[in-house]
């Protein structure tokens, strides 16, 4: 095992995920390399379905993958059985988008909360002291008042925080957020982001964030992968990949955020709308019916991510 593998808590190789449907093939995923450091914040970002979704269940080994690989700590998610995937279900973790849909509705609180430590074999009497524990973490102190309570009992912002505290309560070391606060109002959505990122600092998890919003990635993540028909079209420190987006697709994205003086907003980069019938994604760039710059050599060949700047990758021919 390389110096490299070793120093990657994820490391995804030319992962895949091909569906099949009515005599035709949707590449969902389509040949992903990347990886996350130890403690590492990544964002996945981009319009839906670009794939993140099924990046997401990919890294956990929710849907198996067509191809490629996966390691996780140094070790082949794949091939993991018996102890060792047990092992990996607690230190990977998903927090759901919608909390309403995350918890069951017969359930107490306790009882979504213990059910992880029952399945991880943990004793009776720890269970109270570390459902206590961990709700003290995502800022919900009175544990006596919110374990007895149900799903309908709770607003959307506290039952989110449930839904973070059950993910962490096995103590992982990797998180998968998939779009954390779309399903909350925006008057609790800065609460929920401004937990998570005290939740990373005192924990030192390595996260995901997938979403579409370019404000909650550059809110919350270090570093930004931004990802397009099932390919990273851009990576790079997402202070970055903000302020000087490279891929023609991530400065359209850039271009269509509002910002709050009136006087600084730009006009967003018109995009080409997509040819009917899609793209045979094989060959060429996938972006190379929308986009405004596309030539010859788009239509032939394909991309790979490249040196762009420091630390800065893209997969675009324009960029020299």
């Amino acid at each position: 095992m390389d110096a490299m593998i070793d120093t990657a808590l994820v490391d995804v190789r030319n992962l895949s995920k091909h569906f099949h449907s009515g005599g035709s093939t949707v590449r969902a995923v389509d040949g992903l390399d990347f990886r996350i450091e130890r403690g590492e914040t990544v964002g996945l970002l981009g319009e839906s379905g670009s794939g993140k979704t099924t990046t997401g269940r990919l890294l956990l080994r929710l849907t198996p993958p067509t191809g490629g690989e996966i390691r996780f700590d140094g070790d082949d998610v794949g091939s993991m059985a018996g102890a060792a995937l047990k092992r990996f279900r607690t230190r990977a973790q998903l927090v759901f988008q919608n909390p309403f849909d995350a918890m069951n509705p017969r359930f107490t609180m306790r009882q979504s909360l213990s059910e992880p430590l029952i399945n991880a074999g943990i004793p009776r009497a720890e269970r109270e002291d570390r459902m206590a524990a961990v709700l003290g973490q995502v800022h919900l102190p009175d544990a006596a008042g919110v374990l007895g309570k149900y799903p309908h009992q709770m607003s959307g912002g506290q039952l989110q925080r449930v839904v973070l505290a059950r993910a962490l309560i096995l103590q992982p070391v990797f998180i998968v957020a998939d779009e954390p606060v779309s399903m909350l109002d925006v008057s609790v959505r800065a609460g929920i982001l401004n937990l998570m990122r005290d939740v990373r600092d005192a924990l030192g998890l390595a996260a995901i964030y997938i979403s579409h919003d370019v404000t909650l990635v550059r809110y919350v993540c270090v570093r930004t992968l931004v990802m397009y028909r099932g390919r990273i079209v851009e990576d790079g420190p997402t202070a970055e990949v903000v302020r000087r987006p490279r891929h023609p697709y991530t400065q359209a994205l850039i271009s269509a955020v509002p910002v709050p003086r009136v006087e600084q907003n730009r006009a967003p980069i018109p995009l080409r709308p997509a040819r009917p019938g899609g793209l045979d994604l094989a060959v060429g760039c996938g972006f190379r019916d929308r986009c405004p710059h596309a030539f010859e050599r788009c239509f032939a060949e394909r991309p790979e991510l490249r040196l762009a700047g420091r630390g800065h990758l893209t997969a675009c021919h324009l960029d020299p």
